[in-house]
């Protein structure tokens, strides 16, 4: 008898090059083992559109996404981490 998988969250993290915050951000998600989608918009284009219409009051990067759901920047996912909350929005 074999376990069936757990779904596999849809994390989505907007980003540019160099960016400290954005390291920060991929280096916790990146100790939860999950699969990230990142979009880097250095130089602009339909992802930093999309980025500003999925997220209209972002200016900064990282913008991360949970299964569709915006949850900030860097900050913001070190906060729910601390809060004991991030977790739970991975396993959703």
């Amino acid at each position: 008898m074999s376990e069936a998988a757990a779904p596999s969250p849809n994390v989505e993290i907007y980003t540019k090059w160099g960016c400290p915050y954005c390291s920060r951000a991929l280096a916790l998600l990146g100790t939860k083992g999950v699969s990230v989608t990142e979009y880097d918009i250095t130089f602009g284009g339909e992802k930093r559109t999309e980025m500003l219409a999925r997220a209209p009051q972002a200016r900064t990067v990282p913008q991360i996404f949970i299964n569709g759901t915006h949850v900030g920047g860097s900050d913001d996912l070190a906060a729910l981490e601390a809060a004991g909350r991030l977790d739970p929005l991975l396993a959703a």
